[in-house]
Formats: C-alpha cells, sequence, structure tokens
C-alpha cells in the first residue's frame, strides 16, 4: 500500500513508514500505526483502532502471517490506560464460498499492541489467492472495529503472482538524474494571476500546488489549491489560465476524466469529513458529495472517480453512471486492486525494499514483476500500464539524501531505467507528483522560488 511520503532530504532513516505498499498504492497513509493515531487524535470517547499491511500478492512456498497493530483505549482520560481487544480473521481460499473463522493472538517479542493471525495451509497455499477480513471487539468498551470497514462484502483480496519478472537493482548511484526533455509549465509562489499559492504556518513544511493532472490534448493542469483555483498551461504557453474553483482552499488531489471533468478529493470539509467536489472543464460545480474516511486518493476508472481509501488500501467507486456512490456503498464495493479502462486491474505492493506490481484479469495475475533493491525504498509514487508493462516510480533514499527512480517494466525485465531529483520542496497530495500521457512522464516539482512540471520521453534509454 502506498501512503505516506518521507520528506525529501530530511529523512530521517528508514524508520518504517510503509509509504507505497498499496496502492498503492503505498500508499503511502496506510502506515500511519494504531499508535500514531493515538499520538496525533487523542481518544474523545471509547475507541479501537486496527491497521494492516494486506498480503496482496504472495510468492510461492512464501510463508502467509497476517499481522495488525491494533490500539484500544477507555477514554482520553485513561488513554494511558489501554484497553484489551480480541480479535477473528474471517478467511477462505478464492472469493467465493463460506469464510472460516481465524483466532488472532498477542504476537510474542513483538511491539504492543501487535496481533498475527496464522492462515491454514490449504488456505494459504490455494491457486486462487484467498481473501479474508477482520473484526476485533473490546469487551471493556463494548467497541468493534472491522478491517476492511466493508467486511465480507468487500474483503481483502490476496493473489498468487505465479510465473513474474524478478529486477534486482543494485546500490543506487546517486547524483545522476536525467534531463527533462522539457519544462511545460512553472508558477512562481504568489497570489498573482500566474503564480501558485502556498499553505505555510509556523514551522511548517510548506504546502503548494498540491496535485496536477493531463487532459487529452496535452493540457497541464495544475491545483492551486491556495488560491481555490486551476492553473491550466495550453501547449507551448508561457503563462497559464486561472480557472476558479468553489473549494476549501486546504491539501487536495485531483484526476481529470476524459471529457474534461475535474473531481477534487479535499481531506476534510469544516465537520472534518473528507469530500469529492466535481467540476465542469471551466469550473463550473457540478456535485458535492461525502466521502468514506481515510481516503487519500482519486484517480479516474473506466467507470468515473475511484477513490484509495488508506485504512483498507482498497479502491472504492465514488460514482456510478454519472450518479454518486453513498458511503456505504464505497465501502462495501472496495477493491484491491486500482481498476483500468480495459477491464483489468492494476495491484502494487511494497513491504521493505521489495515492490510487487501486477496487472490482473478476470482470470487472475496476467503479468507480474517483483523489484527488489540494495537500496532502501520509502513509498511507490506511480505504477500506470504502459505498452506491454507498467511504469513504475519509486523513492530511494538514504539518512541524507533521495532521488527518484523510474523502471518501465517490459515482459523481459526493465526496458528503460533513470533517475530524477526529488525536488519536493513544497507537499503535496499523497502520490500526486508524476503522471503518464502518451509515451511522457511528467513530474510536478518545486523549489523555493515555484512550482514546475517537467516532461521526460519514456521511449528513450
Amino acid at each position: 500500500m502506498n501512503v505516506t511520503r518521507l520528506s525529501r532530504s530530511r529523512l530521517t532513516g528508514a524508520s518504517g513508514l510503509l509509504a507505497g505498499a498499496l496502492a498503492g498504492i503505498v500508499t503511502a497513509v496506510l502506515a500511519s500505526t494504531a499508535l500514531a493515531y493515538r499520538i496525533v487524535q487523542p481518544a474523545a470517547q471509547p475507541l479501537l483502532e486496527a491497521t494492516h499491511l494486506p498480503p496482496l500478492l504472495t510468492t510461492r512456498g512464501e510463508a502467509v502471517e497476517l499481522r495488525y497493530d491494533v490500539y484500544c483505549a477507555r477514554s482520553e482520560a485513561e488513554v494511558d490506560a489501554p484497553c484489551t481487544a480480541d480479535g477473528t480473521v474471517f478467511v477462505r481460499a478464492g472469493d467465493t464460498g463460506t469464510f472460516q473463522e481465524v483466532a488472532v493472538r498477542e504476537e510474542r517479542g513483538a511491539s504492543e499492541g501487535r496481533h498475527v493471525a496464522v492462515l491454514p495451509e490449504a488456505i494459504a497455499r490455494a491457486s486462487t489467492g484467498f481473501s479474508y477480513y477482520a473484526v476485533f471487539r473490546s469487551a471493556e468498551t463494548g467497541m468493534v472495529t472491522t478491517l476492511p470497514a466493508g467486511g465480507s462484502a468487500a474483503p481483502q483480496r490476496s493473489l498468487p503472482l505465479g510465473r513474474s519478472t524478478e529486477i534486482i537493482l543494485r546500490a543506487h548511484a546517486f547524483g545522476r538524474e536525467r534531463e527533462a526533455g522539457g519544462r511545460v509549465a512553472e508558477a512562481a509562489w504568489g497570489t498573482g494571476p500566474a503564480e501558485a499559492g502556498l499553505e505555510q504556518g509556523k514551522n511548517l513544511t510548506p504546502i503548494g500546488g498540491s496535485a496536477f493532472d493531463i487532459e487529452m490534448d496535452g493540457t497541464v493542469v495544475v491545483l492551486d489549491e491556495a488560491n481555490k483555483r486551476l492553473l491550466r498551461w495550453r501547449e507551448g504557453a508561457a503563462r497559464p489560465d486561472a480557472v476558479p474553483l468553489a473549494i476549501d482552499g486546504t491539501l487536495a488531489d485531483m484526476s481529470i476524466g476524459k471529457d474534461g471533468t475535474v473531481y477534487v478529493l479535499e481531506t476534510a470539509d469544516m465537520d472534518g469529513k473528507p469530500q469529492l467536489r466535481t467540476f465542469g472543464r471551466e469550473g463550473a460545480s457540478r456535485s458535492t458529495g461525502t466521502v468514506a474516511e481515510g481516503t487519500s486518493q482519486v484517480r479516474v476508472g473506466p467507470d468515473g472517480p475511484v477513490l484509495l481509501q488508506s485504512s483498507s488500501a482498497q479502491w472504492m467507486p465514488a460514482a456510478r453512471e454519472g450518479r454518486p456512490v453513498e458511503v456505504s456503498g464505497q465501502i462495501s464495493a472496495g477493491k484491491s486492486g486500482r481498476p483500468l479502462s480495459d477491464g483489468r486491474e492494476i495491484v502494487i505492493l511494497r513491504n521493505g525494499n521489495e515492490v510487487r506490481v501486477a496487472l490482473v484479469g478476470s482470470a487472475g495475475v496476467q503479468r507480474a514483476w517483483i523489484v527488489k533493491s540494495e537500496t532502501a525504498l520509502a513509498e511507490i509514487q506511480l505504477a500506470e500500464p504502459h505498452g506491454a508493462g507498467v511504469v513504475l516510480v519509486t523513492r530511494v533514499f538514504t539518512d541524507d539524501q533521495d532521488e527518484f527512480v523510474v523502471l518501465v517494466l517490459g515482459r523481459r525485465g526493465i526496458t528503460a531505467r533513470f533517475s530524477l531529483d526529488s525536488a519536493d520542496w513544497a507537499e503535496t497530495a499523497p502520490l500526486s507528483r508524476f503522471r503518464v500521457h502518451g509515451s511522457s512522464l511528467y513530474q510536478l516539482g518545486s523549489t523555493p522560488a515555484g512550482l514546475f512540471v517537467d516532461r521526460f520521453n519514456l521511449e528513450v534509454e
């Protein structure tokens, strides 16, 4: 799952941020443990939280154990006297049939709150993979939590990779970044017509230009959330057109449909609930809907916008046939793979310094890659189908430096590889720094002077 990102040159080491298992995704976000949640949001009432890195893709002979970080608190006043919780995993071979109950136990020698479930061999080794969900209960508080929230309607799905292409990345050589083929968008920080705004607080990392996308004709569109607008650079234009949007002006993700519809995922409204706002190409507001808690990304699927819920590492439909899907419907339709326009799904998993990527059809995994790195990996920024393969962008880092590595994965391995400067002075929405359009990769970057979008040719070694 992909999720939280490591901050550029201020990296403090491989501290276990699981940024990118997702998917993605990584992303980036699932990395938040129950303890981290406790630190940033003290329990105002009884609280039972569980986080989990699902084994979305497994290899032959791999030991499969399901681990959960569980935190239980009686109340805000008793936050240092946590309660206890018991758990059960409901699991089955494949994705149909009756679920079998497996007890969850505390893992000896692990950190407080770490629980583990060992699956029956017949299920863990099933040729069709397995599906499962977990339920945790606290008798002391009466709290119950299910992960993923959809339970039996939308369980986690684990698939065997089968035959896969293995790729070994030797120790990364920093300082050999590829130069861009062209700078297609650029704006200084500010509030002027051609500038991009910054969200900034005392002693906080600046946030600005939180997301971007590429329209069908190659127009580059940046979400200038601080100034509540889009900045749109047409092909060859030196200055952008500004399109006002009715948004809150805080960190948000964005994707654009083939018809020009703009989808903006805002992390929270005034009531603390995330919102998906839909706009026409020229900024006219079309709809606003509440979405499931913990959503971190919006992308356009074959049937409309889809959302990544970080806590479940599942992609959920936000609309069907042009109509918004209620929160309960989103949760009950979650899937581990991101739906693609050709009917397939892409599934990614990062665990430590290994990334697994699979293109999945109705009969299971069609093509898969396993990337192992000698240099520490952080989040998976992008995993996007390209030709017969996939474009994969991930961050490599040491204690004092980091870069992005771009891999074009083909049938026999890597067909192209290059490195890019992380160029991330300002924060963006999780995993929103890269897009693929045609034969090009686009990167949203920033410096103390402003933001930019660079283009790189994927067909050139």
